[in-house]
């Protein structure tokens, strides 16, 4: 069990973050075992030819068979706009003691891909990691990303409405709790550890390759929480779902299946690779949805993510959608 203690300055500063270096290394694990992320299959199968062509030795040592990975490979995030290549050339800067001591953190000591001079192993990290970067997250992270925004704001709305312990127990029921000023994670890991949270807070960071939550291995690591994020059901959905017979008579069959898909917030980039059409015939749906005041509308970073609105749900829930 890992404690968390929020005092002074730091209860309530509970911030959200996302980093896709953190999505890149958590990936490793369907290395291991993909059977424990049924919701990333089709992700996996989707992208085994490419990985034939990876450094699989290179990324095989930065996996453990407990599923940890190295704590530099899961950086604190500055916010929820931070970019891989940022993050990838913090990595490229990492000093030989944090990459060695890093490593025996999860293997108990340093694989032998990784024994020789520094230099040239994070070289071969770095390149390992670039090139699984482009064959097998390029493709598919606007969707990804979008899902994981939407958590956020979902996560945000929760604070507002119902409170701070709400969220906090709501992120992964059984394995994450708020006890009064404290957040307790359960982790596999048996050690009973507890961290006092300074004044920088507590990050809390939305994952697609968590099945219930993840901490730094190390107690000096930054006070941060992975989480599964929500909507992954969705994620890889191929057929838009269709709304009922009377919505579709009302709206008609695109924007009603849009409506009937807005129950949790998404972008128009998320919605148009689920519904197989462009991006731009998505933005001309939903324009005509706000405007008819069925939908809300946020921006959350580079991405403007769609809900429907009171009304959009009144509509859609007598409606049978």
């Amino acid at each position: 069990m890992l404690t968390y203690e929020l005092t002074g300055p730091s209860v309530g500063d509970v911030r959200f973050g996302l980093s896709p270096l953190t999505e890149l290394s958590l990936s490793l694990r369907t290395f291991v075992d993909p059977s424990r992320y049924p919701l990333q299959l089709p992700w996996v199968r989707r992208t085994a030819a490419a990985r034939q062509s990876l450094d699989r030795r290179a990324l095989a040592g930065l996996v453990n068979r407990r599923l940890w990975t190295p704590d530099f490979l899961n950086p604190r995030p500055s916010s929820p706009l931070t970019r891989i290549e940022d993050e990838f050339e913090a990595l490229g800067r990492i000093d030989a003691a944090t990459f060695r001591a890093g490593l025996r953190s999860v293997h108990g000591a340093v694989p032998p891909v990784y024994r020789g001079p520094h230099a040239a192993a994070v070289e071969r990290m770095l390149a390992a990691l670039r090139s699984l970067w482009g064959a097998c997250f390029v493709p598919y992270w606007d969707r990804m990303r979008a899902v994981l925004e939407a958590d956020i704001v979902h996560r945000g709305r929760v604070i507002v409405t119902e409170g701070l312990g709400t969220m906090v127990a709501q992120l992964s029921p059984g394995r994450i709790s708020w006890g009064g000023s404290a957040v307790h994670v359960a982790l596999r890991d048996p050690r009973a550890r507890r961290v006092e949270v300074g004044a920088e807070g507590l990050m809390l960071v939305p994952t697609l390759f968590s099945t219930g939550a993840s901490a730094p291995v190390d107690d000096d690591g930054p006070p941060q929480v992975l989480y599964p994020a929500r909507g992954q059901a969705a994620l890889w959905e191929a057929r838009p779902r269709r709304g009922h017979r009377e919505l579709v008579e009302l709206l008609g069959a695109p924007r009603a299946g849009l409506l009937v898909m807005l129950g949790e917030p998404a972008s128009s980039t998320e919605l148009g690779i689920r519904l197989g059409i462009t991006t731009s015939a998505v933005n001309q749906h939903l324009r005509v949805l706000h405007r008819a005041g069925l939908l809300s509308k946020a921006r959350h970073g580079r991405s403007v993510l769609y809900l429907r609105s009171e009304l959009g749900e009144r509509l859609a829930v007598e409606s049978g959608g």
